[in-house]
């Protein structure tokens, strides 16, 4: 993981900070080292071949008996569960649409969490960033929504995500937070001064 440093943790705070000078936009942004510890993965993945693998090889031979089946699936089912669980190979046995169903859910979980549905104007804006899933996603109340496309944030959260799969996760940050509020500036422009939220960066870890 590389989440970010206090150094650059008020960069991206800095960032915020200006932009909503020019906005009603109440913009948040949560880091999340991972979205799930996926602890079922290891041990799903290790019953499904503790039951096949002896079961394929009883086929071609007749050496094990139903005691000794057993015990070979007991073996590999705790080798294989204890092995799975290691990062660089948990990484490889989760599918994607499983790490990104996991992140969406907890980005929203953040966006009532934080309170960005209660804003004065319904103008709240979650900058969500899941780094173990390289996930990136943009969620705004409806006084955003009604005025911006949903296709302009995808753009943006497409760049976001080959950043953050560079490593680039600060870059990506601030990049992200500028475009953004070059969009808040033209269509959600500031009447008033105001600062519902806290502009820090939400670490999650």
């Amino acid at each position: 993981m590389t989440l970010l440093t206090q150094s650059e943790q008020q960069q991206v705070a800095d960032a915020i900070d200006r932009i909503e000078l020019t906005t009603d936009a109440e913009v948040v942004t949560v880091l999340a080292a991972q979205a799930d510890d996926y602890h079922y993965i290891p041990l799903l993945w290790a019953s499904l071949v503790a039951l096949v693998l002896p079961g394929a090889v009883l086929l071609f031979s007749d050496w094990l008996g139903a005691g000794q089946l057993l015990l070979v699936q007991w073996v590999i089912f705790i080798v294989l569960a204890l092995l799975f669980r290691l990062p660089m190979v948990l990484t490889r046995l989760i599918p994607a649409p499983v790490r990104h169903w996991r992140a969406s859910n907890l980005a929203r979980r953040q966006f009532i969490e934080l309170n960005l549905h209660h804003t004065e104007a319904d103008t709240g804006m979650l900058i969500f960033v899941s780094e173990a899933e390289r996930y990136v996603e943009i969620l705004v109340d409806r006084g955003i929504s009604n005025r911006i496309d949903d296709a302009v944030w995808e753009a943006i959260v497409q760049r976001f995500t080959s950043q953050v799969h560079d490593g680039e996760v600060l870059q990506g940050f601030l990049t992200c937070i500028q475009a953004c509020g070059e969009q808040l500036q033209l269509h959600v422009p500031a009447t008033h001064e105001r600062n519902e939220l806290p502009n820090r960066l939400i670490m999650l870890t």
